[in-house]
């Protein structure tokens, strides 16, 4: 962008979705709060369930997304921390061990990074990278449930964690598209884990507690307890699966459908007006025909009611089934849906609400819509990086096979171009 500031700590965040890129800029004030000075959306013509199909659709609509943030942030934006999402994702846990062979036997800092690297040995797929090593509790000397082991003393020390893996290929596809937008990746962070980061409270991440962030192509599941990430995992079901049964079940094309599902939708049947109707323009568009309102439910609630049956089985899968008094937060664009809250609550048994990004200032305004709740949970990551705070769950830095793959795309990169 001609004549914006270039500054090396310009924070970024970078969430390609199914339907649309979103990018935030933010600065760091004086009292370590973030303040967003950039958004820029643009629509997602390139990816389908959180996979690259069409790298030069995707590239364009990273360029225009990034565009839009820098000239209203008046910054040029070099890096980005980047949302990883798609039906390749899978988490599972694993338990690494170390002895504590100091004479004093206290467990240091070091100590908790040789556990949480001994957690990463593991075998795993060829054609898989590890994103995220999150631990869910540690062990020593056989006492478990401890959050933070640092200044104890032990001779054994144990860390339960959550592996998150993502495709390779996936993976490398993603790097390149941003990379092709003249782009570096200071960081990733699991979209689903972004999205707990800008919705949840505390006390919800320490009862336990699900974030779906219900996107375009796909419903991103992340179970919290005890304060951290328990459960990962990514619905191939999401708004835009709404979106087609109504442009099949009205006959009408997939942009009147949308807008449809967007001005007059509901999610459940009870709360639809019997005596209000829409209407509908034909494929052709050279006619219309009257829909009433609750036809129009009775097409989205089966749906709705798919994807929370889908979430109860990432739950039972998780081993938390019926130790999740925080209930369910729903975000995501799908989220404003209205009655889907209704939905959720009857088919899962559990309280759900509507979550909506916080914690931040600036641009707060523009930015308190579910559908920005991943982009400004990267924020909040990335501006923890800055600060230095690893520890509190900052983005996982580019290192070890994840590095190598970023490493060979900028390669390609110079090579091509």
């Amino acid at each position: 962008m001609p004549g914006a500031r270039a500054r090396q700590d310009v924070i970024a965040a970078l969430d390609i979705g199914t339907t649309k890129v979103c990018v935030l800029v933010a600065e760091l004030s004086e009292e370590s709060e973030v303040d967003i000075t950039g958004y820029g959306v643009a629509p997602s013509h390139g990816m389908r369930r959180g996979v690259v199909v069409d790298v030069e659709g995707t590239v364009r609509a990273i360029c225009e997304a990034v565009e839009k943030a820098e000239h209203m942030a008046d910054v040029r934006v070099r890096s980005v921390t980047l949302g990883v999402a798609g039906t390749h994702v899978q988490s599972f846990n694993n338990r690494g061990v170390i002895a504590i062979a100091r004479e004093d036997k206290d467990i240091t800092e070091e100590d908790v990074a040789r556990a949480l690297e001994a957690a990463r040995v593991l075998t795993i797929p060829p054609d898989r990278d590890i994103i995220h090593v999150r631990p869910r509790e540690f062990i020593v000397d056989g006492f478990d449930g401890i959050r933070d082991p640092v200044g104890m003393v032990g001779n054994r020390l144990e860390v339960e964690a959550n592996i998150v893996t993502g495709s390779t290929t996936s993976i490398e596809n993603i790097l390149r598209c941003v990379a092709r937008a003249d782009l570096e990746v200071e960081g990733t962070v699991l979209s689903g884990l972004a999205s707990g980061e800008a919705v949840l409270h505390p006390a919800e991440r320490e009862l336990g507690v699900v974030v779906a962030d219900i996107g375009g192509g796909t419903t991103d599941v992340a179970i919290f307890d005890r304060g951290g990430l328990w459960h990962a995992a990514v619905i191939p079901v999401g708004g835009d699966h709404i979106t087609n049964d109504l442009a099949v079940g009205l006959r009408t094309p997939l942009a009147q459908a949308e807008k449809v599902k967007i001005q007059d939708g509901v999610a459940m049947v009870d709360l639809a007006p019997a005596d209000e109707f829409v209407e509908i323009p034909d494929v052709g568009g050279s006619r219309t025909h009257r829909v009433g309102k609750r036809a129009l439910a009775e097409i989205i609630q089966p749906r709705v009611e798919e994807i929370f049956d889908l979430i109860v089985k990432e739950i039972k899968k998780s081993g938390r089934e019926g130790m999740l008094p925080g209930g369910i937060v729903v975000t995501g664009g799908t989220a404003l849906l209205r009655g889907l809250d209704e939905v959720g609550q009857y088919e899962t048994g559990l309280p759900v609400r509507v979550g909506y990004p916080q914690g931040q200032a600036g641009l707060a305004d523009l930015v308190r819509n579910p559908g920005c709740s991943c982009a400004v949970g990267l924020v909040h990551f990335a501006a923890q990086n800055l600060l230095g705070k690893e520890e509190t769950g900052a983005a996982e830095p580019l290192s070890g096979l994840f590095a190598g793959i970023f490493g060979k795309v900028k390669n390609w990169f110079k090579q091509s171009y």
